[in-house]
């Protein structure tokens, strides 16, 4: 057996495994099978039939969360996700990844297959227009080969063909205008209406045509254009970049509040037609958009806060710089921005509290429930390797942090909370990742305890005894009966009342809890009184007590 396995180990060893290329269409679902690695490789041809189930396949760099395609054990290529060109391959016409296939004999390798999977473009956008209509305005001055741009559409399939747009105009006979096409830098086209013939507006101020864009895919898709023209003076100088590309480094210690770079069009227009401004093309992805800041008047691009420093990679914006002008008109330039990042970063620790807040300071009743979610706790650390691995902890006896993983946290009621003992709750919250120099962050908190009414009045004394006179006038004093609430507001307000079997006393007590006379008593009738007084919050709900009194 041992020999077998040599000879197989020496065939496979000297055979050519060349690399192969499948193609799949966009939009299969997940496990879509792709094709057959071990066989259209010919990995088995110089192997005997009984060694065959000794030779394994897998996937190098596998990352379950982001990868587009499996390989099983025994070679077959299956999708991992319903794959869309269009966000995999954003500026290019050919859209492929590449996947390595190791090739393993029980536990060594054999042979690193190289896989490249072209993604085909599926004809499922239609040209768009960023609008549905647009208004422009030529003098019946103008000559005839005058022009005017209006805005162009936007395919956004990656396919040659699926994007590949043509435009028609639409319009009677009788109406002076045809349609220029003009390819510009960013592969969009830049359209305009052409004055076939001189204007009068005498005769006529206004038409109505149409500009339909279809695509070259299978079937065809469309999208329309309304163009209202009205015959009045125009704008007619597009503004023009001093450069067509700029490029320019950005490292990770460049000052925020200064500029990247400064992009500039000349218009010779004048007035507002020569007055220019910037924007992002519609063409640039959203996602770099977040990414960057562009002054309108000034052509300034600045980073913004949430810049991804960590990963070094180039960023292509693509800048329109328009005039003012009605209808505006515009050119495109490149920058490109190529990120550079030098340091190691301490983990961002963010909290949000289930309970509104002053800056810091945050509230929670003292009912709350052992276990209770109060709030969440989401840590980023961007940094590859040990140094984007974060634990963090929270020390109190009253609250606890638990994991809930990928680097989430919440806080819970960990025992049970009493304002009348601890009126707020102080804590910190440490993280540190596990780099070799450990870089921490830590986050102070205080949290305010609310009251809940839970604690009933109480006596100072349960029997509380007076000593009065006989014959003395109404409104005598007797005594006071002191009672005490620590909870707060209305919990902690009090009320009193007198509790007797007798139908009628001669007393009566306060708020406050002053007993005083209704009327004066006579010993020889009644010598000597009990009875009880009951005492009360005003809180929700109501708490109460009783004392006697002699």
């Amino acid at each position: 057996m041992l020999l077998q396995l040599l000879i197989l180990q020496l065939l496979i060893d000297t055979c050519v495994c060349l690399d192969f290329i499948y193609r799949v269409d966009e939009g299969k679902s997940s496990d879509t099978y792709v094709g057959n690695i071990a066989a259209d490789t010919h990995i088995f041809d110089t192997v005997s039939p009984e060694n065959h189930d000794q030779i394994t396949f897998s996937q190098l760099a596998k990352n379950s969360k982001s990868e587009l395609f499996r390989v099983s054990k025994v070679g077959k290529l299956f999708t991992s996700q319903v794959l869309d060109a269009e966000s995999l391959c954003k500026y290019n016409t050919d859209c492929f990844k590449t996947i390595e296939v190791a090739v393993k004999n029980q536990e060594s390798f054999i042979k690193v297959l190289e896989i490249k999977v072209v993604i085909e473009d599926v004809n499922d956008h239609p040209p768009e227009f960023t609008v549905d209509e647009v208004e422009i305005h030529f003098s019946e001055r103008d000559r005839k080969g005058s022009r005017l741009s209006i805005p162009n559409a936007i395919d956004k399939d990656l396919g040659i063909q699926n994007s590949l747009i043509t435009y028609v105009l639409k319009k009677s006979k009788d109406e002076p205008f045809d349609l220029s096409v003009y390819e510009k830098l960013d592969g969009t086209a830049k359209l305009g209406i052409v004055l076939v013939e001189k204007l009068d507006r005498e005769t006529k101020d206004t038409y109505t045509l149409q500009v339909i864009a279809k695509d070259g895919g299978f079937p065809k898709k469309q999208g329309v254009l309304n163009v209202k023209i009205l015959v009045k003076d125009e704008n007619d100088n597009p503004p023009i970049f001093t450069e067509s590309v700029y490029n320019v480094s950005l490292r990770n210690t460049h000052p925020k509040n200064l500029s990247i770079v400064t992009v500039l069009a000349k218009d010779f227009d004048s007035d507002e037609n020569g007055q220019v401004s910037y924007y992002f093309s519609s063409k640039m992805a959203g996602l770099t958009k977040t990414y960057f800041e562009l002054v309108k008047n000034t052509g300034e691009i600045f980073y913004r806060d949430n810049f991804p420093f960590e990963q070094r990679q180039t960023y292509k914006l693509f800048i329109e710089a328009m005039d003012g002008g009605n209808p505006p008109l515009s050119s495109t330039a490149i920058v490109l921005v190529n990120v550079i990042n030098q340091l190691n970063n301490p983990p961002s620790v963010e909290v949000n509290f289930f309970s509104e807040s002053t800056e810091n300071a945050f509230t929670i009743s003292e009912g709350v429930k052992v276990g209770s979610f109060i709030a969440y706790v989401k840590v980023t650390d961007n940094d590859v390797g040990e140094n984007g691995e974060v634990t963090c902890e929270l020390q109190h006896d009253k609250l606890q942090l638990q994991n809930l993983g990928k680097k989430k946290y919440k806080i819970t009621v960990k025992n049970l909370i009493d304002r009348e003992t601890e009126n707020h709750l102080d804590f910190r919250i440490s993280c540190k990742d596990k780099g070799s120099v450990p870089l921490g962050t830590d986050r102070n908190f205080s949290i305010q305890v609310t009251d809940v009414n839970d604690v009933k009045p109480h006596f100072t004394k349960n029997t509380f005894k007076f000593l009065t006179y006989e014959n003395e006038e109404p409104n005598f004093p007797v005594g006071f009966i002191n009672a005490t609430d620590p909870d707060l507001g209305i919990g902690g307000q009090l009320s009193y009342s007198l509790i007797s079997d007798q139908h009628i006393l001669p007393f009566e007590i306060s708020d406050f809890g002053f007993i005083s006379t209704t009327r004066s008593v006579d010993y020889e009738q009644q010598d000597i009184y009990k009875f009880k007084v009951f005492v009360k919050d005003n809180g929700t709900p109501s708490l109460n007590n009783t004392a006697n009194v002699v």
